[in-house]
């Protein structure tokens, strides 16, 4: 698949480096070969130059005029609602689940490895339980007909006897 993602006016991205670290703001206006001029009106980054090594570019690009003022990019950015569309992006979640994973103290890392093991061995023995079935019954390897000593029904346990109703006469 071609190239997407161009350094144009009105492309979103996210600044990686800097006092402005994971914010998003919208290219304005391209300076020279390495910097651009940026503006992030509804995530509080003040319009300046970066570079574009500080710079993630997004899938996301709005529409407005070359080097536009700062209300204008605000009118654009919530006209094409930048900020639910960022928060829906599996780019966002996964940002968000790394600032999750980051705040779990000592117990709580405890208690997720704990559910994880417990989680796995319930995952094993069902496996396990699946394929012993499907290898019994013939259709673990695709076969057709059944294989010796397929899924019988078990016979009932001789210890514990059943109660039955008597009989009405």
């Amino acid at each position: 698949m071609p190239f997407q993602r161009f350094v144009e006016t009105g492309r979103v991205a996210v600044v990686s480096d800097g006092p402005h670290k994971g914010k998003l703001v919208s290219i304005v206006d391209v300076i020279d070969q390495t910097r651009v001029l940026v503006d992030g009106p509804l995530s509080n980054v003040p319009r300046g130059q970066l570079r574009l090594n500080e710079l993630h570019l997004t899938k996301f690009r709005i529409r407005f005029p070359f080097s536009a003022s700062t209300r204008i990019v605000r009118k654009a950015w919530t006209d094409a609602k930048i900020n639910e569309k960022w928060a829906d992006s599996v780019w966002a979640k996964k940002v968000a689940a790394k600032e999750k994973r980051a705040q779990l103290t000592d117990l709580d890392r405890f208690k997720l490895r704990r559910a994880r093991s417990r989680r796995n061995k319930i995952r094993t023995a069902t496996f396990l339980c699946l394929r012993k079935t499907a290898s019994r019954n013939g259709t673990l390897y695709g076969k057709k007909k059944m294989a010796k000593g397929g899924d019988k029904p078990k016979p009932p346990k001789k210890g514990k006897k059943e109660k039955t109703a008597p009989k009405k006469k």
